[in-house]
């Protein structure tokens, strides 16, 4: 509640104020004006219930930002109302004494409002009226005793004002003070809940709180990015996800994403993620082609690898889409690039069990290290080449700028050196995994 006035009697009684005036604005004050004020705030200090009661109720009715607390509890704000009103007209009568308690008042209002969501307007606006309504009080109680002593109550006007815009700054830098702590804990409250979610590690009774924390449904669709820089090029800091990459992400810039629905970032030792919330739900499955638009739209700039997890239904299931984010994201080529995982599940395979497919890649293209170095490759761009164009030696060639002849001539070479049948299925899935290992793992 408004502290009511920081008087320039204070200097008479040897206080001195905390920011004191220029000689130019000080208070025209003097014995009589001091007399007249200290009658007037002892008969406002008699009855102070009465004017606790009629500011409470001016609140209600003028300031809309009081409202809510007032119907939640009024016998709370009106005790708040006359704590601040008993320490504003005791610094009237007594400034010195009252002066630290009132600043400390002011201080925890501006503290316990901004915990509440109370308006930082509200709260201002609340204590100019009761500022004004105080000053009133002492005008009209001085009226009533002798209408001539009215006049020395303009003495303290300047005062009193400045002792409201005093306060007013005070509860300001209170209130501005718990909302930064406020929000630096709701913030490290997310971080750590989206880190729990990502882990796999939330506890199901926490997720109805998790889902009200971050304003997500707990059984909708999800999927998540991972975001890291390729080996060997400029290091992105995973605090920092490429802005591109977030700006792609933004709602309104023409995905299928949920509506309104801004990406959660978290920062891994390796790499970010983002939690993408999806349309659809449990029994819907939404657009299917919604993961391919994203993959589409992102952007990554030269050197930053992305891979794009499956769908997952749920909250819970968050830790199970980190673990298929960072699948797709091992599944991306070392010089950069969007990998999404529904698109290359044989890729994934190899890159889920690195021991198995560097294993495989020696088994099957073994035979090829005792070649020649430069005739070793040849061979494999081509093998690459032919199944890339589905077995079309016809389209291999013209992608390698050379006869489907001498692509046949190659492919047959492979057969003799390793001992595979190109036209054998299972033989074509065991050549097509050891190049994926090959290319991802390396050796």
């Amino acid at each position: 509640m408004p502290q009511v006035v920081r008087s320039r009697i204070a200097v008479l009684h040897g206080a001195h104020p905390a920011t004191p005036l220029p000689r130019s604005f000080r208070s025209l004050a003097d014995r009589a004006a001091v007399e007249v004020l200290h009658r007037a705030a002892r008969v406002l200090v008699a009855s102070l219930p009465v004017l606790t009661d009629r500011l409470v109720e001016a609140l209600y009715e003028q300031e809309p930002g009081y409202r809510a607390a007032i119907d939640s509890d009024r016998a709370e704000v009106w005790q708040e109302v006359h704590h601040s009103l008993r320490h504003n007209v005791g610094s009237l009568i007594q400034p010195r004494e009252f002066r630290d308690a009132a600043h400390r008042t002011s201080r925890w209002i501006g503290e316990i409002r901004a915990g509440q969501g109370v308006p930082l307007d509200a709260v201002l606006h609340a204590f100019r009226m009761g500022g004004a309504m105080v000053w009133q009080d002492l005008v009209d109680e001085t009226a009533r005793r002798d209408p001539d002593d009215v006049r020395l109550l303009v003495h303290v006007a300047a005062d009193v004002w400045n002792f409201v815009d005093e306060h007013c700054g005070i509860v300001a830098d209170a209130y501005r003070q718990a909302e930064r702590r406020l929000s630096w804990r709701r913030e490290n409250q997310q971080r750590l809940m989206v880190a729990a979610l990502l882990d796999g590690t939330a506890r199901i009774a926490d997720l109805c709180e998790a889902a009200a924390m971050l304003g997500l449904p707990e059984q909708g669709r999800y999927a998540v990015l991972a975001v890291a820089s390729a080996p060997g090029g400029p290091q992105q800091d995973p605090a920092r996800p490429p802005l591109n990459l977030a700006a792609a992400l933004s709602p309104g810039e023409g995905l299928s994403t949920a509506p309104g629905a801004a990406p959660l970032w978290h920062a891994g030792p390796d790499a970010a993620f983002a939690i993408l919330r999806l349309t659809g739900g449990p029994g819907d499955p939404g657009d299917p082609g919604e993961l391919h638009a994203i993959a589409d739209a992102l952007d990554a700039p030269a050197g930053t690898r992305a891979g794009i997890g499956s769908a997952v239904d749920g909250l819970a299931a968050l830790g199970d889409a980190r673990r298929l984010a960072e699948t797709a994201l091992r599944a991306c080529p070392a010089s950069g690039g969007t990998v999404l995982l529904d698109e290359h599940l044989p890729d994934a395979l190899v890159v889920s069990s690195p021991a198995l497919g560097s294993a495989l890649a020696d088994r099957v293209l073994g035979p090829l290290d005792r070649l020649d170095p430069s005739d070793r490759d040849v061979i494999l761009e081509t093998l690459t080449a032919w199944l890339d164009a589905d077995g079309s030696a016809q389209r291999a060639g013209a992608r390698l700028y050379c006869h489907r002849n001498t692509v046949l001539n190659r492919l047959r070479r492979f057969e003799q050196l390793t001992g595979r049948c190109l036209t054998r299925p299972r033989d074509a899935v065991e050549v097509s995994l050891a190049l994926a290992a090959r290319r991802l793992l390396g050796g």
